[in-house]
């Protein structure tokens, strides 16, 4: 994959530039030695690796101002970086950025029970922001699988989801209001603890930007009460497209699950010998949760049952204890770090209507024969939000390349059904090629206006999102 020339007037001047950040930030917040910042070359995509310039590490709001301030004069491109968890390259730096991490921002602010909010620093971990208030009977919405380390600033910049968005809906559905930095250093506040801001949807714009416009600094995040109660069912099936078609029919049957998540035999016998969850063997495991009180969870379920039986399932098992649901969400959400144990891979994501979903998963296996790599599929099916994991082999010469060349025919397959390339992970540099199979060249140039008026020099998280072409042209000026 295709990065831009670093710039080696900024190279050339790295000592004065870091010696600017140093007179406007802490001693320690400053970060140039070479070994040092190998720890930033890449995230969560860490097949592309390269150490930025220097990487910045402010504790506060003014600190971050005057860093962008400082880098703005000096024309440095930054890239924001919460916790490095981004799987599709969106906080991988250039040579010549300067890597702005926010993890050392992670203070609540405010907590408002009466009015269901919580005010965080945006470094904070997804999980801890339920943990400051799940004492008091409530909990954060949103999460995603890495939800123990990605932090809110992340969420925001990619909109992530998780196993719960089908019901809660996903970051922008639970994100009240935000502290955002311009690139120029101006600090502006969007939003706020209220349901609907006057004027234009600035908030709307922001979630989801990945990190294309600002430096989201504060967040102020909807918290809800804790359900009354809530049981998991596993379902198991012969085959991927039976089980899709389940997915289907319990969505078309009106019924409202708070999750449904797919997992197929290989990610399932992953996910068994990491945690022992006790899935049954088959091919394809559903996993789908009701919550509250006792007797609309036995209804529900109910209807659950009756769809799943006229699929023949090949078990249909109740969890019947909070120690058994613990341990079956634990099983999906390790997914994605018991695939890493035993294989290399690349996990997509891209979005399809439900109806389409025996359609898509017969043609991902088709296809996976067709390349020579194997695919394993774990995925929010409530919301058609695949997760295809490709398998690969990094030590083997051009592996990476036909498992980038699979996932886009996957991506493309997602557009042409009427999805599109990315549901919660972001372009960053994985799909930025990709833009063009979904949008067309006015779309992405009404996107990259409103880039224009954010970032005037396109300094903020160079080389993701649009195609190099356009964005070297536009940075060009």
């Amino acid at each position: 994959m295709d990065m831009p020339r670093p710039d080696e007037t900024i190279l050339a001047r790295r000592s004065a530039i870091v010696a600017r950040l140093r007179a406007v930030l802490p001693a320690d917040a400053v970060i140039d030695d070479p070994a040092e910042t190998l720890a930033y070359e890449c995230d969560a995509l860490s097949a592309y690796r390269c150490p930025p310039l220097a990487a910045i590490l402010p504790r506060t709001t003014a600190e971050v101002a005057a860093a962008l301030a400082v880098c703005h004069s000096e024309g440095v491109p930054v890239v924001p970086r919460g916790s490095g968890t981004s799987l599709a390259g969106g906080a991988l730096p250039t040579a010549d950025s300067v890597i702005l991490g926010i993890a050392r921002m992670n203070r609540v602010l405010e907590v408002d029970y009466d009015n269901r909010f919580i005010r965080v620093e945006a470094g904070r971990t997804n999980l801890s922001v339920t943990g400051a208030v799940e004492a008091d009977g409530f909990f954060y919405a949103p999460d995603p699988s890495s939800q123990l380390a990605c932090a809110i600033a992340g969420n925001i910049a990619m909109n992530s989801g998780g196993a719960h968005c089908l019901k809660y809906g996903v970051t922008t559905n639970n994100l009240l209001g935000v502290t955002l930095v311009t690139m120029a250093g101006e600090v502006l506040e969007i939003g706020g603890a209220h349901m609907d801001a006057g004027g234009l949807d600035l908030l709307g714009v922001v979630c989801g930007s990945e990190g294309q416009l600002g430096v989201v600094t504060e967040a102020t995040l909807r918290i809800l009460p804790k359900p009354e109660g809530a049981r998991p069912v596993l379902i198991g099936f012969d085959s991927n497209e039976v089980a899709g078609a389940c997915v289907a029919d319990i969505i078309k049957a009106g019924v409202l699950p708070v999750a449904i998540e797919f997992m197929d035999r290989p990610c399932i016998r992953a996910c068994e010998d990491f945690a022992h969850a006790g899935y049954p063997d088959c091919e394809a495991l559903l996993i789908v949760e009701v919550e509250g009180s006792e007797a609309e969870i036995d209804e529900q379920l109910g209807l659950i049952r009756q769809i799943a039986m006229r699929h023949d399932p090949v078990e249909f098992r109740e969890s019947g204890s909070e120690e058994e649901a613990k341990k079956i969400w634990l099983g999906r959400k390790s997914a994605f770090g018991a695939m890493g144990q035993i294989n290399d891979y690349m996990c997509l994501d891209g979005t399809i209507p439900v109806s389409a979903l025996p359609l898509v998963l017969r043609r991902i296996g088709e296809m996976s024969a067709e390349f020579g790599l194997g695919v394993a599929n774990v995925f929010h099916a409530g919301d058609g939000n695949m997760h295809p994991l490709i398998l690969y082999d990094a030590n083997t010469p051009g592996d990476l390349e036909r498992c980038e060349a699979l996932g886009a025919e996957i991506l493309k397959l997602c557009v042409e059904v009427g999805g599109c390339l990315t549901g919660e992970h972001g372009v960053g540099i994985e799909k930025r090629d990709l833009m063009a199979v979904q949008y067309t060249s006015a779309d992405m140039e009404a996107q990259m206006r409103v880039k224009d008026v954010f970032d005037p020099a396109w300094l903020l998280n160079p080389a993701k999102v649009f195609p190099l072409a356009l964005s070297a042209g536009r940075r060009a000026g």
